[in-house]
């Protein structure tokens, strides 16, 4: 009997609190994610196993066609850098692509 390897097995989450949170419409993908309520909006972090690299951060409000209030940036990002304090520094990508709304002038 010949064994072959097979391709690796995905990497574990990079941090102890991320859960499975499996993806309905693809269920071979493996996605991580955590939650945090700091009332007026959520830290979400998310992982998916087949980027590995990538570890997302969101901030989620009840905020139609609205960005964060500039005042609540930074306690967003204090609070996204106590969660992952354990990885060390940690580059950020980028920071809210979304472009700003249009001005009607």
């Amino acid at each position: 009997m010949t064994l072959m390897p097979g391709i690796e097995p995905p990497p574990d989450p990079p941090l102890d609190v991320l859960a499975p949170n499996p993806v309905p419409t693809d269920p071979s993908k493996r996605v991580y994610a955590y939650e945090v309520d700091r009332k007026e909006w959520v830290v979400r972090l998310v992982w998916d196993a087949d980027d590995p690299e990538l570890l997302e951060a969101e901030c989620r409000a009840p905020l139609y066609g609205e960005r964060l209030p500039k005042a609540e940036v930074p306690r967003f990002w204090a609070a996204v850098k106590e969660i992952v304090a354990p990885l060390g520094p940690l580059p950020v990508v980028a920071a809210d692509p979304r472009p700003e709304p249009a001005r009607r002038d």
